[in-house]
């Protein structure tokens, strides 16, 4: 028997996020096996975002702009083969984390297939991996908010934050240290006056 445990993500789980979520269930006495879910963004919609975006960009009116079917079929399939990398990249990120997990990538409404998926695989938890959607939250209909209505196993929302720049925090740290040392050496007090001086009349 396995725990089984439904993520759905907005875009490919780094390898940082997948050894934080698999961190969470390091203590299970059952096999966790993580079922990653990632939507296939609608090409139509797409399409008119991208017109949408260059008319608003004119000052004046623009002319009509036509996308035949071989456009918008071309757009969907640069769009699935986008989100089955990204389901790739994320399936690798759990198994570099030791983890076991399979997903897929869906059409559909998110909601809708987290619901469906969650029931088929008999989940246990649900993990809803995104980033910050602050007028969403305010208005509770993103998807956690959403999740937690429909579903009866526990929803935890996390987001996305990807692995922290360690070496670019180190190099800081020695930079620091060099300016202490060299304003040391040079008898320079930290506001910048000679050591030793002091400020005021008798």
């Amino acid at each position: 028997m396995s725990y089984n445990i439904v993520v759905l993500v907005e875009e490919p789980v780094a390898d940082w996020d997948a050894r934080q979520i698999v961190a969470l269930h390091a203590d299970s006495p059952e096999p966790v096996r993580y079922h990653v879910l990632i939507p296939v963004e609608d090409a139509a919609s797409r399409v008119e975002s991208t017109i949408g975006s260059l008319a608003a960009s004119e000052v004046m009116g623009t002319a009509a702009m036509y996308v035949d079917e071989a456009d918008l079929e071309r757009v969907h399939e640069e769009i699935r083969a986008a989100s089955k990398r990204s389901l790739a990249q994320s399936l690798e990120a759990f198994a570099h984390a030791g983890a076991q997990a399979g997903g897929e990538v869906t059409a559909t409404d998110p909601l809708d297939r987290l619901c469906a998926l969650s029931t088929e695989c008999g989940a246990a938890e649900i993990i809803i991996l995104t980033r910050p959607h602050v007028i969403a939250e305010l208005f509770h209909v993103d998807w956690t908010a959403r999740a937690r209505r429909r579903l009866k196993v526990p929803v935890l929302h996390l987001l996305a934050k990807g692995e922290p720049d360690w070496e670019s925090e180190v190099e800081a740290e020695h930079a620091a240290e060099a300016a202490e040392r060299a304003r040391r050496a040079t008898g320079q007090e930290p506001n910048g006056g000679p050591a030793g001086t002091t400020s005021g009349t008798a």
